[in-house]
Formats: C-alpha cells, structure tokens, sequence
C-alpha cells in the first residue's frame, strides 16, 4: 500500500489532520499508522505537533509524523500476536534434492 503524501490544499490553514477522519492517526494495523505518517509529511504545523504530544505524554497515535505508543515514541508498529518461529513452508514447493533422486534411478 502506498501512503497518501500530504498535498496543500486550495483552502488556506487546512492541515491534513483536520481535512480526514481523526481515526485514521489512532489505527491498529501497521499499514494505517503508516499511511497516517504519511499525512504529516510537509504539514507546516510539524515539530510543533509532534514537540506538543511529548510534553504532554500522549499516551498513543500518530502525532506530529511519529507513532506513540505508552507516551513514548516508537519507529514502527508490530503487527498483533507473536512472530512465527519458523517461517512457513510453500504447501507446493518441490522437496530439496528429490529430482537428482528420480535422475539417478
């Protein structure tokens, strides 16, 4: 999925926060906290945001281009649940030195 980049609009003092629904900066999936970043890329209110939300410790969202989580920043969300052990086998993948068997033979 690729993030929507924040573009000025034709009316003037609109920032993107105020222009989608406020929803989108308090998502569970990776996919939209990054999509919501991507919103403040060039939003001329910024560091302001983002200097405002550590002062007051915001205890989660995407505030000022930066993901929150337990009023500390953090760089990218993890999916929910635990990462798997070993990564999953392809169900139709040949097995490994099968043919050199059967060229053999």
């Amino acid at each position: 999925m690729t993030a929507p980049r924040w573009e000025a609009p034709s009316r003037p003092g609109a920032l993107p926060c105020h222009l989608v629904d406020p929803e989108v900066f308090f998502a569970e999936s990776p996919a939209d906290v990054e999509a919501a970043k991507a919103l403040c890329v060039g939003c001329p209110v910024l560091e302001d945001c983002l200097e405002g939300a550590l002062e007051r410790r915001e205890p989660w969202g995407v505030w000022g281009g930066q993901l929150f989580i337990g009023g500390v920043v953090v760089a990218r969300k993890r999916p929910r649940g635990r990462p798997r052990k070993h990564p999953v086998a392809e169900p139709y993948a040949p097995a490994a030195g099968r043919q050199g068997k059967e060229a053999a033979a």
